[in-house]
């Protein structure tokens, strides 16, 4: 079997790459280990962010944000594409742009949220301070026992169960094929590209794109490889349907959350909380101190909660790098070899790192300069 790019890893990442370089006529072959999207990509809360990661910054301090503050502009040009690829692809993906809410309980945690604040501003970040009674104003809903927050008007949500069967479906409308339940055993360099191994049989391609989310680090090192991708097993809730309440995508500063209505009028709970990985199997499973301690979260911030069921909880595993950078692009030292992963907030920026890797592949200039999420930075 033969194709000009081979992409591996279905989920948002791999079906977005694939639709971008598809449209523009390449011959495109994505390979799949399980179905598409049923790891990361539709496992996780649909949140499109922009700001900073409160938790992160708390534990990794300020230094650590102006590093991975040039991440911001990637999720906000993805935010806004999100915002018009759904009537490109002809996919409704229920996105909705109605304004991230960062709520303090303390005024420790509003020094936090001013010193973020300076920091995303420069940025570009579009940030609004808030005190008690301008959070009331704009969300009633939120607990009498916050006394101030900050919002950014550029944040929202998506449906992950449709973004990337959206994607699969135009990238096959284009002519790319997809192959799912095949697993890439081996990759091996050659004069004219690559040749890969699979359960299905081999595959020559003359460039690879390795969208492989946790798995990313796992399928570099068939090449030789060592780059540090992380696989952090985290939980995600979803209540029953409820009456219009919750308006915006909302967070916390005192601990992880994430909370946000659906079209539907589903809850989504959730914010990164650990989940557990059982030892006699090493299967993913709820923790139930996690779940206990986020719905506590949950309903300190929008008390309404109280009388709403939780009908579902899962894990997943969401990849990460420690740097909390995205590792993008063509691999030094290995001509044809992209790396298109996004961690932590890889749902939200999926669409613009993908558009700007399959720019890369066709050898055009990309919409970003990515030299600075290279892999290179491990070498």
């Amino acid at each position: 079997m033969k194709t000009d790019v081979l992409i591996i890893g279905g989920g948002l990442a791999g079906c977005a790459t694939a639709y971008f370089l598809a449209r523009e006529g390449i011959d495109v072959l994505l390979v799949e280990r399980f179905d598409l999207n049923t790891q990361a990509s539709g496992a996780n809360a649909g949140s499109l962010h922009i700001q900073i990661p409160h938790d992160a910054f708390v534990t990794e301090g300020a230094d650590w944000a102006r590093e991975f503050a040039p991440t911001i502009r990637l999720m906000t040009e993805s935010t806004k594409l999100w915002a018009t690829i759904g009537a490109e692809i002809d996919c409704d993906l229920e996105v909705k742009i109605t304004g991230g809410l960062l709520v303090a309980h303390t005024q420790g945690q509003m020094r936090d949220i001013g010193r973020k604040a300076d920091i995303e501003r420069r940025h570009g970040v579009n940030i609004e301070f808030l005190d008690r009674n301008e959070v009331r104003a704009l969300a009633p809903y939120i607990s009498d026992n916050v006394i101030g927050g900050a919002f950014c008007p550029d944040e929202g949500s998506a449906n992950p169960l449709k973004a990337t069967p959206g994607f699969a479906e135009a990238a096959m409308h284009h002519g790319a094929r997809i192959m799912c339940n095949t697993e890439i055993v081996g990759l091996e360099d050659t004069s004219k590209g690559f040749v890969a191994q699979t359960t299905a049989g081999s595959i020559a391609a003359r460039r690879i794109v390795n969208c492989g989310g946790a798995d990313a680090g796992t399928v570099a090192a068939l090449l030789g490889l060592n780059l540090p991708v992380e696989g952090h097993p985290i939980q995600v809730s979803v209540t029953e349907p409820a009456e219009a309440l919750v308006p915006h995508l909302v967070y916390a500063a005192a601990e992880k959350l994430t909370l946000k209505q659906m079209r539907n009028g589903t809850f989504i709970i959730g914010g990164g909380w650990p989940a557990t990985r059982r030892q006699n199997d090493n299967k993913l499973a709820v923790n139930l101190r996690s779940l206990r301690d986020n719905m506590r979260l949950a309903l300190n911030v929008v008390p309404a909660l109280a009388d709403i069921h939780v009908v579902r909880s899962w894990p997943a595993i969401v990849n990460g790098t420690a740097d909390w950078k995205p590792i993008l692009g063509e691999v030094p030292g290995h001509a044809g070899f992209f790396m298109n992963m996004f961690p932590w907030m890889g749902f939200t920026a999926g669409p613009i790192s993908a558009l700007a890797v399959a720019e890369l592949v066709m050898g055009r200039r990309p919409s970003f300069d990515l030299k600075r999420f290279s892999a290179q930075r491990y070498a």
